[in-house]
């Protein structure tokens, strides 16, 4: 039984086993479950990340398993609790900047004429402005703090996914099942809902999981750059007070590799997790994969030339 079968097959727990099943996914998975166990147990078992703790700019040690950053404070403790607020963040904004692109794109490419025209324009001036350069502007004149951050993201983030799923719309609207549906007499909310969402699921998860990527990237950078709430414990802030305090300058690598590596570590297990499920719920790369397995049991080894299979039933 293929991935794509056991994940169609078997909802929720077929996604799981799927999972276990692919290398990539199963390597992602693993890695992101242990950033989300610290998250929501982690500062239970640290102290509070602003106490001064010790004299500032002290090197890793068993007192400090990070050492101290510039002002005195565990560089654990806050690497610890700012994973729960960065996850929290870039997951919230991953999921509404879908939701926002859903709703836009599939209103566009399902109801078409004028309403797709005005909604193709609308999200076509948000893909030619500069993403990084309007966020900062936007972020720069409002109040400081992880939901302006938020805000700011969707914004600035849900145009691309509005234009896939407008596409994928256009394409699902054109299919029998709709237009039975249509003939039936369906309300068009129960047609989107009930027919075409279904088929559009390992899409809109890709798109989570890319937008989460999208999201924790950016909201690092901002704060970085000084456009968050610097008094909140974040991975973002972590790195600004790093570079407020010159440690790469005066070689204080604990104060930002730690912090960079968790923002990396997180990166890598998302992107492991996207390219998991692309081979899971992609047809065309499972017929692959049976196919270099059939290979590898027979002692071949997969050419550059397109398989052809004859069926002799």
């Amino acid at each position: 039984m293929s991935d794509a079968t056991v994940v169609r097959a078997g909802g929720l727990l077929g996604w799981v086993e799927a999972i276990r099943r692919d290398r990539k996914a199963s390597i992602g998975a693993v890695i992101l479950g242990m950033f989300v166990l610290v998250a929501l147990v982690g500062p239970l078992f640290v102290g509070d990340p602003d106490a001064l703790v010790d004299i500032p700019l002290q090197p890793p040690s068993l007192g400090h398993w990070l050492g101290t950053t510039g002002q005195g404070q565990d560089v654990f403790a806050q690497l610890v609790v700012g994973t729960r607020t960065s996850l929290a963040i870039g997951l919230a904004v991953g999921v509404m900047v879908v939701l926002v692109g859903a709703l836009i794109g599939i209103t566009a490419g399902y109801f078409g004429g004028r309403i797709d025209g005005l909604l193709s324009l609308f999200f076509n001036v948000f893909l030619v402005i500069p993403g990084l350069p309007l966020a900062i502007i936007i972020a720069a004149y409002l109040p400081s703090g992880p939901l302006t951050l938020a805000f700011v993201l969707v914004v600035t983030g849900w145009a691309w996914n509005a234009r896939v799923m407008r596409s994928q719309t256009l394409a699902q609207r054109q299919r029998d099942f709709v237009s039975a549906a249509i003939v039936a007499g369906e309300s068009n909310l129960r047609i989107i809902t009930r027919e075409i969402l279904p088929t559009m699921t390992s899409l809109l998860v890709a798109q989570v999981i890319g937008s989460t990527v999208y999201a924790i990237g950016a909201q690092v950078g901002l704060e970085f750059l000084g456009l968050g709430d610097v008094s909140t414990v974040t991975w973002g802030t972590n790195l600004y007070w790093a570079q407020n305090d010159s440690a790469l300058l005066t070689g204080a690598w604990w104060t930002f590799a730690p912090t960079g590596l968790c923002v990396a570590l997180v990166g890598f297990a998302l992107t492991m997790l996207n390219s998991g499920f692309d081979e899971i719920t992609n047809p065309r790369l499972q017929l692959e994969r049976v196919w270099r397995a059939h290979l590898a049991a027979h002692g071949r080894e997969p050419g550059r030339s397109t398989p052809v299979v004859i069926d002799r039933a």
